[in-house]
């Protein structure tokens, strides 16, 4: 590990050093895209990306909602405390490898973007395997957590993060890799699910 520092450390050097011009950061101090009305910008951007937007209806619990988007599944993931359908807690699983045969996963975001219908979130299950090996995935996130574009979602995320995975979901898995065929479901899960609360 200690020559990996070094050879780093001499590379940058030299890359400081032979550096003959310095470009200044873009100036990104102008007028973004707005959405006066985010959750149905939100939605409609997590269903035109192939994944599915939807909302909790009034009087609805998440546990309903879960239900109600998938009434089949019957190995459900989860460990919050507020989705009491979830039939184990992944976090109970001793190698990744044990979370093979999930049906649905129920995850929470720290925040949605409009403008493209994906979901900014940071690890909270002990095996990241889950988020990939579910064949489908309800990630919640609050109403009031909607940013307009990724140039405010950007400016959100902290630099600094104690944690060993995050990033962005913006629906199911999908490539057209091969062929220019399209096929769900080849590094993550099937279906997406952007429950909105």
């Amino acid at each position: 590990m200690e020559d990996f520092k070094k050879s780093k450390e001499t590379i940058l050097s030299s890359l400081r050093r032979n550096t003959k011009e310095v470009h200044p950061k873009p100036n990104l101090a102008f007028a973004h895209t707005h959405y006066d009305d985010k959750l149905t910008t939100f939605i409609e951007m997590c269903n035109a990306t192939g994944g599915k937007g939807d909302a909790l209806r009034e009087g609805e619990r998440i546990d309903d909602a879960v239900r109600r988007l998938f009434p089949d599944a019957k190995s459900i993931a989860s460990n919050l405390p507020e989705v009491t359908c979830a039939t184990f807690n992944p976090d109970d699983a001793a190698e990744p490898k044990d979370l093979n045969g999930t049906d649905l996963v129920v995850c929470r975001g720290k925040f949605g973007v409009c403008e493209n219908g994906a979901v900014y979130f940071e690890q909270a299950f002990k095996h990241r395997a889950i988020y990939f090996i579910s064949e489908a995935m309800v990630m919640i996130v609050d109403r009031n957590d909607l940013v307009d574009t990724m140039h405010e979602a950007c400016a959100r995320i902290p630099l600094s993060y104690d944690g060993e995975f995050r990033g962005f979901i913006g629906g199911p898995s999908k490539t057209a890799d091969i062929e220019q065929a399209l096929v769900k479901g080849a590094h993550g899960a099937k279906d997406c699910v952007m429950l909105v609360v």
